[in-house]
């Protein structure tokens, strides 16, 4: 059994920045891939960022060049780095995590990207 905790979200102006961040908890030797997905309101849950165990990343084209995804294997745990947000990144940001074949979900976390 995986728990994911998420913290940092919040209430971030345009073009700043906003780390957030996803640990987990249990026998823990390998989560392959992290990610971040995120829902607007009114919107589908839609893919953010993810990484797998040996680096390799894939961005969603709304947030290419401005989110990255590192992650700390041996804390088992993974971060979103917001940098340059905007209004429409304002979401509820949720973790994922795959580990032995089950997915595993944050609790979700609000950011708000207004001035």
């Amino acid at each position: 059994q995986v728990q994911l905790v998420e913290s940092g979200g919040g209430l971030v102006q345009p073009g700043g920045s906003l780390r957030l961040s996803c640990a987990a908890s249990g026998s823990i030797f390998s989560i392959n891939p992290w990610g971040w997905y995120r829902q607007a309101p009114g919107k589908q849950r839609e893919l953010v960022a993810t990484i797998t165990s040996n680096g390799n990343t894939n961005y969603a084209y709304s947030v290419k060049g401005r989110f990255t995804i590192p992650r700390d294997n041996a804390k088992n745990t993974a971060w979103l780095q917001m940098a340059g947000p905007k209004p429409e990144d304002t979401a509820v940001y949720y973790c994922y995590a795959k580990y032995l074949g089950y997915d595993y979900w944050g609790q979700g976390t609000q950011v708000t990207v207004s001035s």
